[in-house]
């Protein structure tokens, strides 16, 4: 179990990482990336100010528990979940958190 929680980790590190990396700072709104191990969080927001309008919002938002990925918060176009099957974790341990609980059982992915 804790070899897989470490697997997902480091899978949920990289694909962050990578949106990160895809989306960019510029001068006056930064993308931040939230990595905190010790409670199996994981986000990625953005601060700053654009036009004189404050920007701060949570792209993404992760956590970990037990054995299952829960996806709290989602703010991409395609959809994080895609890209964590593709990256090798099974739908049956990724919970959409971000849906309603009695609408998950209609979803191929867990329902916690």
């Amino acid at each position: 179990m804790d070899s897989l929680t470490n697997q997902y980790r480091q899978i949920i590190k990289k694909i962050l990482e990578e949106y990160a990396d895809f989306l960019g700072n510029d001068e006056q709104v930064k993308v931040e990336l939230v990595l905190d191990e010790k409670n199996d969080r994981y986000l990625l927001v953005e601060t700053g100010w654009k036009n004189g309008y404050r920007i701060y919002g949570t792209l993404l938002h992760l956590d970990l528990i037990d054995d299952k990925l829960c996806i709290q918060h989602d703010g991409t176009e395609e959809g994080i979940a895609n890209d964590l099957v593709a990256a090798g974790i099974p739908k049956s341990h990724i919970i959409l958190g971000f849906k309603a609980p009695e609408i998950r059982k209609y979803t191929e992915f867990a329902v916690f």
